[in-house]
């Protein structure tokens, strides 16, 4: 080992095996001096080489020729090459920056990062910066291609806002400050995991093994950033390749979509020229969960997840739990009266209700199990033979069941957009389905009045008289009916009905029965079976029967594929489409007069739906219906 390393060891065994790095240790070790903790650097660096740091044109840099890695800290702020000469990585470098995210979010990113690693049996070594910057130093056993490194290491930047993937990204150039080095306003990058623990940890490195787990645990985030990869390559022509890890240290999804007042929830970084202190810009935030139709209960239980940087906003602790209830009601006053100015009809548009001899709820729930047993046994085998049409009527139709089920009610006056949103589709299609179901669902479905205003479309939902002996004749399933729930907004119309086919089967399927039930073919099957057993969703038996793994959270895996970001694009859109409207029909109608509160802010008018709201059938319908 090193000299002036094995000379401030302590006389233990260095064979403790132990995570030493989680990140609940956040105080640096005093008694290490610089000189002590750069000891470690060769055994981070992947070739014995470092930049020197300067200030260029007021932004700091590394440039220049790299310079050879000595026994002593250089006089300058310094920054070793992460990659060997052949491109590849001997460890894995996590740097989160306070510059991406507040103190209070880095370090709890830290914390999260540091759990997952333990989880996975990785070790690692952790330092901080004395801007309050952490860095997580991940070594390998084996050399790692840069190509596999990037890709890692963005994914991890999916669970970490704070989290800079850039020092992964460029081969010849990425670097990073490691323990004793200076840092460029003053005093050094300082070892937090202690020093005896931190050798032991570099020298014996984790193994191939280890690593996969950890891309096991990351198979949403790696899903979602090789599909936006590819979404990028396309649109641009740009080989997948190149766009790999470019734009994964942004954390943003398809398409560039963020909201302003999401990235501060995330981060508790904002716009002081239009915030000018922390107060006015979690308001704006939390008036924004209002708008949207966010409790108190749901904000709460996101402020230790997603929301640490609207928490963050806070002074303290104990200042969020005095003012956050006092807070939201201002924010929901704020709603109403804006909302009231914004959006009051000055007609009458009121939803349409069943007039005399209307069922009784136990009498709807009853049809709809019915409905069920129609939609299984007859009109799911009719329209598989209409391919791609087909499916999109079988969702449809899953769909219409699921609001009857909801509002119990068989008369939906339910908008194309509504619609469109439950099943990830555009308006335009589900205009189409609509009419081709109303043809071939033998009576089921029904128009009864057109659209009208603010009115969508009325439909009559009943059992054909042809079907009743059917629909009796079968048992009723288990479980809840589904249009498409957030994660296969992803996974894709194949996923979602071999889902539905092991979920509500009467005993758990082959793959063979699977593709059987769901009736799509059976490679496609098991291209779907093998994707949601990777994402921890399904699991199979020693009898090779599939069975649902009911500890995985579908509305978080949804959050991790970045499903609930499209659900919010398309709900922004639908807002957008319906103002315009509605002002349309209100410049026809003399009576009403356009404000300055008519004004569509791009900002706060971004829709941002509570978690869980579009994975659970009974709660799709609670936003507005008129198409």
């Amino acid at each position: 080992m090193p000299t002036s390393l094995h000379a401030v060891l302590p006389e233990r065994d260095l064979k403790t095996d132990s995570h030493v790095g989680v990140s609940a240790i956040a105080t640096p070790s005093a008694q290490v001096t610089p000189e002590q903790a750069w000891a470690l650097a060769p055994l981070i660096a992947g070739q014995p080489a470092y930049r020197a740091g300067q200030w260029v044109r007021g932004k700091f840099q590394y440039p220049g020729t790299p310079r050879k890695l000595t026994a002593a800290p250089p006089r300058a702020p310094a920054a070793v090459l992460i990659h060997d000469a052949a491109g590849r990585v001997t460890t894995l470098c996590l740097d989160l920056d306070t510059s991406k995210a507040t103190q209070d979010v880095v370090n709890a990113d830290a914390e999260r990062l540091g759990t997952l690693l333990a989880s996975c049996g990785l070790r690692y070594v952790e330092d901080s910066s004395p801007a309050g910057g952490r860095h997580l130093y991940v070594p390998l056993a084996e050399p790692m291609d840069g190509a596999e490194a990037r890709e890692l290491v963005a994914a991890l930047a999916r669970t970490a806002p704070s989290m800079d993937a850039s020092p992964h990204q460029n081969p010849s150039t990425g670097c990073i400050r490691v323990p004793g080095a200076l840092h460029k306003r003053g005093g050094y990058q300082q070892l937090i995991t202690p020093l005896a623990a931190a050798y032991d940890t570099l020298r014996r490195r984790n193994t191939a093994e280890d690593i996969d787990r950890l891309r096991r645990a990351l198979a949403p985030e790696l899903r979602r950033n090789r599909q936006e990869a590819a979404l990028r390559a396309k649109a641009t022509g740009t080989p997948q390749s190149f766009q790999g890890a470019r734009a994964a240290s942004s954390c943003r999804p398809a398409g560039g979509w963020q909201s302003p007042l999401r990235t501060i929830a995330q981060t508790g970084l904002f716009d002081t020229a239009r915030y000018r202190t922390p107060s006015e810009a979690r308001m704006a935030v939390l008036n924004h969960f209002a708008a949207c139709g966010w409790t108190l209960e749901q904000v709460r239980g996101e402020l230790s997840g997603q929301f640490r940087g609207l928490a963050s906003l806070y002074q303290s602790p104990a200042q969020l739990a005095r003012l956050l209830e006092a807070e939201w009601t201002k924010a929901l006053e704020f709603t109403v009266t804006r909302q009231g100015k914004k959006y009051a009809p000055k007609s009458d548009t009121s939803l349409t209700e069943p007039t005399g001899g209307a069922p009784s709820a136990a009498a709807i729930h009853q049809l709809v199990n019915d409905l069920e047993n129609v939609l299984y046994a007859v009109l799911d085998a009719r329209f598989q033979k209409y391919g791609r049409e087909g499916i999109g009527l079988r969702f449809l139709l899953r769909a219409v069941l699921a609001y009857m089920r909801t509002m119990e009610t068989n008369i939906l006056d339910v908008g194309c957009r509504t619609f469109a949103l439950a099943l990830g589709q555009h308006h335009s299609t589900v205009a189409r389905l609509l009419r081709r179901l109303a043809q071939l669902s033998d009576g089921m479905v029904t128009k009864i009045a057109d659209a009208r205003h603010r009115n969508a479309d009325v439909y009559l939902i009943e059992l054909p008289q042809q079907h009743r002996e059917l629909a009796r004749d079968l048992s009723w399933r288990q479980g809840k009916i589904h249009a498409v729930r957030a994660v296969f907004r992803v996974l894709g119309p194949a996923a979602a009905l071999a889902y539905e086919a092991i979920e509500r089967g009467r005993v758990s399927p082959t793959a063979k029965e699977v593709a059987q039930h769901a009736r799509i073919g059976v490679s496609t099957a098991e291209r779907a079976l093998a994707e949601m057993s990777a994402l921890g969703m399904i699991h199979r038996d020693q009898d090779k029967r599939w069975h649902i793994t009911h500890t995985t959270n579908l509305t978080q895996l949804a959050q991790r594929l970045g499903a609930d970001q499209d659900v919010a694009a398309q709900l922004t859109v639908h807002r957008e489409q319906r103002r315009r409207w509605h002002d349309w029909l209100d410049r026809h109608n003399p009576d009403h007069q356009l404000t300055e509160a008519d004004l569509y802010d791009p900002e706060t008018d971004e829709y941002w739906p509570p978690p869980g709201l579009y994975t659970d059938s009974a709660a799709v319908w609670t936003i507005p219906t008129a198409c």
